[in-house]
């Protein structure tokens, strides 16, 4: 098993519940994790892993569009992965919103989704 790392990705977005959420946006911090099955060791090339960049490109797609929940977003990217990578065996994102709009509230809030491959339908 092998595993890629993508972290602290972060982006601008207009994802929330609230109307306040939506209107005025929020920055959010990303992080994924990718187990995959390698056909060979050692890996010699892009064809023997999953591609780190295409999976930047599913999040940031992701991300761009405006979504109510953070538990919808993460497990829609995480379902995109496996279903892009068929070597992929488990996914897991966590999405933090940087400065959710809680008054007196110092901190983040974030989802985690742990997707593994036999949780999705085929």
């Amino acid at each position: 098993m092998l595993t890629i790392e993508l972290t602290r990705l972060v982006f601008n977005g207009y994802h929330g519940f609230y109307e306040e959420e939506k209107a005025l946006g929020g920055t959010f911090e990303v992080n994924a994790v990718v187990q995959h099955t390698v056909p060979t060791i050692p890996v010699r090339q892009i064809q023997g892993t999953i591609d780190y960049t295409l999976v930047f490109e599913i999040i940031k797609n992701k991300m761009e569009k405006p979504t109510q929940l953070l538990e919808t977003l993460a497990t829609t990217i995480a379902q995109e992965i496996l279903e892009t990578f068929l070597m992929a065996q488990q996914v897991s994102i966590n999405i933090k919103k940087i400065n959710p709009p809680i008054i007196a509230f110092r901190g983040t809030v974030g989802v985690t989704c742990v997707l593994n491959r036999g949780d999705i339908a085929q």
